[in-house]
Parts: structure tokens; sequence; C-alpha cells
């Protein structure tokens, strides 16, 4: 629940009113175009493809932080899209790998070409002492989001079972 103080809080207010406009400009279609209309988790695959060249399921499963089971239902349904192929290893027939079709490239590589568009206009509108600013910004959102996690991680390791 948000604390009374805060909603009364002026850059609570800011921040608040910031949401509410920018939602407005990302429209389903500069969404779908940014993102060419790939959830989450598939362009996470996207970019681990892209480092990677080919995973083995447990490694995207890994990767996006889900069961097996899920990872291997996105990637089914990529497959099915084209967007990606499973191919058997050639050292260890057993080992399913997957890697990005054309189709998969193509749509990454204009996924990239959308998000560096978007990016540059952006940024031009910056000074360089607003690019350094927002640089330290981003560092310390990283941090706290660091921490934050770290402390989850720290609550959900001591959890005892109390038996009678």
């Amino acid at each position: 629940m948000v604390h009374a103080d805060l909603i009364k809080n002026d850059n609570f207010k800011q921040f608040t009113d910031y949401i509410d406009e920018i939602k407005e400009l990302l429209s389903s279609d500069l969404w779908g175009n940014i993102f060419l209309n790939c959830s989450k988790n598939e362009v996470l695959i996207f970019w681990l493809l892209f480092q990677k060249s080919e995973v083995n399921m447990s490694e995207i499963a890994d990767y996006i932080h889900v069961p097996l089971n899920t990872a291997t239902g996105i990637v089914s349904r990529m497959e099915k899209g084209g967007l990606i192929e499973r191919t058997r290893s050639e050292q260890d027939k057993r080992i399913v790998l997957i890697r990005f079709s054309d189709k998969g490239m193509a749509q990454f590589n204009t996924l990239v070409g959308e998000l560096m568009g978007y990016a540059a206009k952006i940024m031009s509108e910056f000074t360089p002492q607003e690019i350094q600013l927002m640089n330290s910004m981003m560092t310390k959102v990283r941090d706290v989001l660091k921490n934050e996690k770290k402390k989850e991680e720290n609550v959900k390791k001591v959890r005892r079972i109390v038996i009678d």
C-alpha cells in the first residue's frame, strides 16, 4: 500500500504525472514497432541467441528465470512463428540446440534497428552533461535494484517449516 505522505510528495506527483504522459506516447503501434509484438521473454531469448549463437533449453530457462517447461513453451511458439530453429548437437545427439532462423535474425536486426533509432532521437536532445548525469543516475538505479534483489534472495533462503 502506498503511504499517504508519499502521494502528497511533489517528486512523487511529478513522477506519476510523467508516467501518465509517456504511457500515452508509447502507443500500441509504437510499442509494436519497437518490439515487433514480441513478449519480454522472447526479446530476452533473442538477446541470448545474439550473444551465444546457439543455446540449449536449460540455458534459456536459466537466462529468463523460468522453469524448463515454460521455456519450452516459449521456444515452441517462437519456432512455430519461424523465428528460431531446433537442431541436434553434432557432438551429442541427445542435446537439442536452439538458434536463430533467417527470419528470426532479420526480426532481431529490425528490433535492434528500431531501438537504436529511437535511442538516437532521444539522445540527440541531451547535452553531454545531461548524458553524464543520466548515466550516473542509471548506475544508481541499477545498484538499488541489485540490493533489493539481494534482500529478496536472503529472505527466501531463510524459510522455516514448523513440524508439530
